[in-house]
């Protein structure tokens, strides 16, 4: 029997959009799981593709030294390949289009 893992709600405040992620996963493969198409490219925190800015809420990185500087980080803004939810999220500037099918 596995534990349940916790699951939050991640709104992006400029297209209206929300979807669930739980907490082992990273905020980009939810909003694809989800058919959210997120800007990206290494997924590995290294090229800046899908930085975003968090208005709201609290992550953890699955990487000790992501792509981010410590005044980037203090003004919110979180890269979603290697980001993770510990709260619920609000997302702002972020490149994002409905997944086609």
């Amino acid at each position: 029997m596995t534990a349940d893992i916790q699951k939050f709600r991640i709104f992006l405040a400029k297209s209206g959009e929300e979807f669930s992620c739980a907490a082992d996963e990273t905020i980009l493969a939810a909003a694809l799981r989800n058919g959210l198409m997120l800007a990206n490219s290494c997924r590995n925190g290294s090229c800046r593709t899908c930085l975003c800015q968090m208005q709201h809420g609290q992550i953890a990185y699955t990487i000790e030294w992501p792509g981010v500087s410590f005044d980037e980080k203090s003004e919110g803004t979180i890269l979603p390949c290697v980001a993770q939810p510990r709260s619920d999220l609000v997302l702002i500037n972020l490149v994002l289009s409905r997944a086609l099918g």
